[in-house]
């Protein structure tokens, strides 16, 4: 709050001549001054006060995380043989060797030579599932997105894979051509503004101080934000009773801006998301998270 200036006044007082009767009378002590009022003090602003108490919310249900249930439904199918060819995901190469699950996710998305492009991690689990497993990718494509009362496979099976990872630090490798096109690719997609609204990813997350509602937006042109806000994904969603994929998260951002539902696992998702994570650079994993 900026202080004004006080304004300050100076008065001539002109006095005729005093009768000595009166120059003789001891002088009235002046009047005491009245206290100054006192500054206001800063008021707390309604956003600090909205996002204490989000955060107070979230701290009491972190022990309580009901992603925990998705995530041993997940450990319970990676491990299951299944498909045509009934065998389990245990073999799967997730970009740190076949098998290696710890971790894997911090390092993506990465581009796999067997594949020819850059998948996340989402994508990579489908991959495995129709080489090895066998399953179509009609199969795959029928449910990806789950409900309260019936999540997806593909949600157990990501947050099984990506609760592996707590602890570690994001780093999606960026030296191959197509990681470094797949980052730009996702960075100019996000200011592209498009559909009956005129919309970009920008739009709402291109600057500081945004909320819809009680949900602060995290300015994504910048890496610190990037940072808080990208480990929390996968997230357990409390408006909605489960969890819900990064794939999901773009999905039904592009349905906020009225734009036509990209194709599942499409390279435009697959690009906004290694743009993100390689702006999360160096963030320690700790999802998945609660959100609102």
């Amino acid at each position: 709050m900026k202080q004004l200036p006080a304004t300050l006044a100076i008065f001539a007082l002109a006095f005729s001549s005093i009768a000595s009767a009166q120059a003789t009378k001891p002088a009235k002590a002046p009047k005491a001054a009245k206290p100054a009022a006192a500054a206001p003090a800063p008021a707390v602003a309604a956003k600090d006060e909205t996002t204490a108490g989000i955060e107070k919310y979230r701290e009491m249900l972190g022990d309580d995380n009901p992603a925990e249930l998705y995530e041993a439904r997940g450990e319970i199918l990676w491990k299951q043989a299944r498909g045509p060819k009934n065998v389990s995901l245990e073999q799967c190469d997730l970009g740190l060797g076949a098998g290696v699950i710890k971790g894997a996710y911090a390092q993506t998305p990465r581009y796999f030579a067997d594949a020819d492009r850059v998948m996340d991690i989402e994508s990579r689990i489908v991959h495995c599932m129709m080489t090895l497993q066998g399953f179509s990718e009609a199969d795959v494509r029928k449910r990806p997105f789950g409900s309260a009362d019936k999540p997806s496979e593909m949600e157990d099976l990501v947050t099984y894979v990506v609760t592996q990872a707590k602890g570690a630090k994001i780093a999606p490798p960026t030296a191959h051509p197509k990681e470094k096109e797949a980052f730009e690719l996702g960075q100019a997609m996000f200011h592209v503004r498009a559909g009956p609204y005129d919309f970009s990813c920008a739009t709402c997350h291109g600057t500081d101080d945004k909320r819809i509602r009680l949900q602060d937006l995290p300015n994504l042109t910048k890496a610190a934000d990037n940072r808080r806000a990208y480990p929390g994904w996968p997230a357990y969603r409390v408006s909605t009773s489960q969890v819900h994929t990064m794939q999901w998260r773009i999905n039904d951002c592009f349905r906020q801006q009225r734009m036509p539902e990209p194709k599942y696992l499409s390279e435009s998702v697959n690009a906004m998301i290694t743009y993100m994570a390689v702006m999360a650079t160096g963030a320690e994993y700790k999802g998945p998270a609660l959100k609102r």
